[in-house]
């Protein structure tokens, strides 16, 4: 019997802050490898930097995806991780080194998570090719602001 192939998730996130630190949010959209919507996420994060709501996201969408999928499945999982933020992906995959202090519970939390997956790869895309997880950003981020009136 020829051995099934991995399933594979092409997954688009975003973190961003109105203001470094200020109100922060992510988007994140889960798809499959034919890029078929699966899920879409955006969420407030209260207020944080643009580096670490990057990494908000990151993070929630590596545990969405174990609780969609559960710990078995996703043992045979590759997840394309894809992202705007060349400096947040550069740091995941160790091409640079994490000087702030506050990153490194971020990217350890992303290390640990990266576990219970297959194979999990982080890639850089410019914006446009990103649109769908910034306007969720934005969508939690308006939201949220509009509670503040």
């Amino acid at each position: 019997m020829p051995k099934k192939e991995s399933e594979k998730l092409i997954v688009y996130t975003d973190g961003g802050s109105r203001g470094n630190p200020g109100p922060a949010a992510l988007g994140v959209v889960i798809s499959d490898q034919k890029g078929n919507l699966i899920k879409e996420y955006g969420e407030a994060l209260g207020v944080k930097t643009n580096n670490e709501a990057e990494y908000a996201a990151v993070i929630f969408a590596l545990k969405k995806i174990k609780a969609l999928y559960g710990k078995e499945k996703t043992k045979k999982m590759h997840i394309d991780m894809k992202m705007d933020s060349e400096f947040v992906m550069k740091q995941l995959n160790g091409e640079y080194k994490i000087e702030e202090e506050r990153m490194f519970p971020l990217f350890v939390a992303v290390w640990n998570l990266k576990m219970d997956f297959g194979k999990v790869t982080f890639s850089h895309v410019p914006r446009e090719k990103n649109r769908a997880a910034d306007r969720l950003v934005n969508a939690a981020l308006d939201r949220e602001q509009g509670k503040l009136w």
